[in-house]
C-alpha cells in the first residue's frame, strides 16, 4: 500500500501542457479534476491511517478515483486530437 498521493501531474507526467490548457479553458475538466483531487486526498488520509474507514469505503473511493482518471485521460486524448486537427 502506497501512502503517496496520486496527483494528476504525476499520473499524466507527459501531458503537463495539455493539463494546463484543459484547466484554463475547460469547465468540465476543472470540475472533474477538483473531484479527483478531493477523492485522492481522502484515499491518502485513509492509507496513511489519518482517517479511519472500512475496506469497503476505501475500495469505493479507489474505484471512483479510477473512473475520474479514465474520464480525465479521455479529455486529454480529445484535447490532443483537437490540437493536431
Amino acid at each position: 500500500m502506497s501512502h503517496k498521493p496520486h496527483d494528476l501531474a504525476s499520473e499524466f507526467s507527459q501531458d503537463h501542457d495539455v493539463l494546463h490548457s484543459l484547466k484554463m479553458g475547460n469547465v468540465r475538466y476543472a470540475a472533474v479534476a477538483a473531484k479527483y483531487d478531493e477523492i485522492n486526498r481522502e484515499i491518502f488520509k485513509i492509507e496513511a491511517a489519518l482517517e479511519p474507514a472500512s475496506d469497503q469505503r476505501a475500495e469505493g473511493l479507489k474505484k471512483q478515483r479510477l473512473t475520474l482518471l479514465d474520464e480525465i485521460g479521455a479529455m486529454i486524448a480529445a484535447e490532443k486530437r483537437a490540437a493536431t486537427a
